[in-house]
């Protein structure tokens, strides 16, 4: 924005200041349009005098830049510069006021511009700026002149931004052709490759079709050979299904006597089973007959409860044939099998078992998992079941017994396993009597009186399954 000013001639009446009217200029000479400024030479001046403004007093301050005057340094040469621009060119009062403070600060630079000259080493711009507000003789030349050397610095500067430009695409050209150097070696490298894969897959093309033609003749010959099986499998076929034919003709003879030796079986059958219903009726009308001659009523103790309370020695024989009933197995499978057998006694070394299975318990935990566990194989198998612990005093803790369970001390000066042994003597002879104890005198002591010794094991695996 061009600042211009039309000469005043009413200043008069103020102080007289440097500048205030062109040396050599009449007051009545005519007013000369002012010079168009650069932009950095119109910025200067705005910026000189709002560094000035608010030095000046209240009432030398025109009235549009009062409230200019109180922005922030940095503020009021941006916000204010259209106001101070207009102010310097339409107030000569004010613009002499500011020359005067710029001048003052501006020293030798501005005495020189003053009497018209221009140091060789300043700032064009200062001096333009400096011509412009004090407006000595040749001041507009001066404008001009500063004017030009602002033009020519702009130019250089232009000037050397294209140089700048310039070299740095040719740099980006160098670079560039030295990338489509690389890219060029890159690709005939790649080019020499595909060559020589092309020549790879022309040969493996070429092998592929000699094989492919192998495969076809082997194809062809195959399909022959397919055709000639077919009409042997076809013929093969045919003998088949009359063979067929003939073995279910055959088939059709067997069945039919297989029929009629069916019906002659069956009828053998049922005279076999007339026979043994018979002989089963006859044995049990027999066995009724000898309960009814010898008076044998049923019993409310068996040959175990009698043990159980006695307290006198029993006799040390052995019974006749008990031997003959004695099982030397030890096999923990046999305890279900054995358990399985009519009137089935299952004896029960209680604490042999106990400390075997679960001997981390307290003796009263062990006696009552144990007899807990054998309530349930009696109420099972309906077995007669007894266990036997070493103990002469009063057990307190016991807990109820189960249905079908006999729990048994030992007697002061007697064992479980002389107690064990007496029960088994007091079975009659037939009688499966099972014994649990992995000791091994228990068992053989056992087997001598015909029972069936078995581990303690047999009977811990027993329990945990049920």
């Amino acid at each position: 924005m061009p600042l211009t000013e039309p000469h005043d001639d009413h200043s008069s009446a103020e102080e007289p200041v440097v500048g205030a009217h062109d040396a050599g200029e009449s007051p009545s000479a005519p007013v000369e349009p002012e010079p168009t400024l650069p932009e950095p030479v119109r910025q200067r001046i705005v910026a000189l005098t709002a560094a000035v403004l608010p030095g000046l007093a209240a009432d030398e301050v025109p009235v549009p830049l009062r409230r200019v005057a109180k922005f922030a340094p940095n503020r009021r040469a941006r916000l204010g510069a259209p106001a101070i621009a207009a102010q310097l060119t339409a107030d000569p009062l004010f613009r002499q006021r500011v020359t005067a403070r710029v001048l003052a600060d501006a020293g030798d630079l501005g005495a020189a511009v003053v009497e018209g000259t221009a140091p060789a080493a300043a700032d064009p711009v200062e001096v333009a700026a400096l011509a412009y507000l004090a407006r000595p003789r040749s001041w507009r030349e001066l404008i001009e002149a500063s004017g030009a050397a602002v033009r020519a610095e702009a130019d250089s500067a232009v000037v050397a931004e294209l140089v700048r430009e310039a070299e740095q695409r040719a740099t980006r050209a160098e670079h560039d052709r030295a990338v489509a150097r690389v890219e060029a070696e890159k690709l005939r490298d790649e080019l020499a490759r595909v060559r020589e894969e092309l020549g790879q897959l022309r040969e493996e093309a070429r092998q592929l079709a000699r094989t492919l033609r192998e495969t076809q003749a082997r194809e062809r010959k195959a399909t022959e050979m397919l055709a000639t099986e077919r009409g042997r499998a076809a013929r093969a076929a045919a003998d088949a299904d009359a063979e067929l034919r003939r073995a279910r003709a055959r088939l059709a003879e067997a069945e039919a006597a297989a029929g009629v030796a069916r019906v002659s079986a069956k009828e053998a059958r049922s005279v076999d089973e007339a026979k043994l219903w018979l002989l089963l009726e006859t044995i049990g009308q027999a066995a009724v007959g000898l309960r009814r001659e010898l008076a044998l009523d049923p019993v409310e103790k068996l040959p175990a409860d009698f043990v159980a309370d006695a307290f006198a020695d029993q006799s040390a024989a052995t019974p006749a044939g008990a031997a003959a009933r004695a099982r030397d197995t030890d096999d923990p499978a046999r305890l279900d099998q054995l358990l399985a057998l009519p009137k089935a006694h299952l004896v029960v070394d209680g604490y042999n078992v106990t400390k075997r299975g679960f001997g981390e318990m307290s003796l009263e935990q062990q006696r009552k998992r144990l007899i807990s566990g054998l309530g349930g194989i009696a109420a099972q198998t309906g077995d007669e079941v007894t266990v036997v612990f070493d103990g002469a005093e009063r057990i307190h803790g016991l807990p109820p017994t189960p249905r079908g369970v006999r729990v048994l001390f030992s007697r002061k000066g007697e064992t479980a396993d002389e107690l064990i042994r007496r029960l088994v003597r007091a079975e009659p002879a037939g009688r499966p009597v099972v014994v649990v104890s992995s000791d091994r005198e228990v068992a053989d002591g056992v087997r001598r009186h015909g029972a069936y010794p078995l581990g303690a094991d047999s009977l811990l695996r027993r329990l945990a399954r049920s």
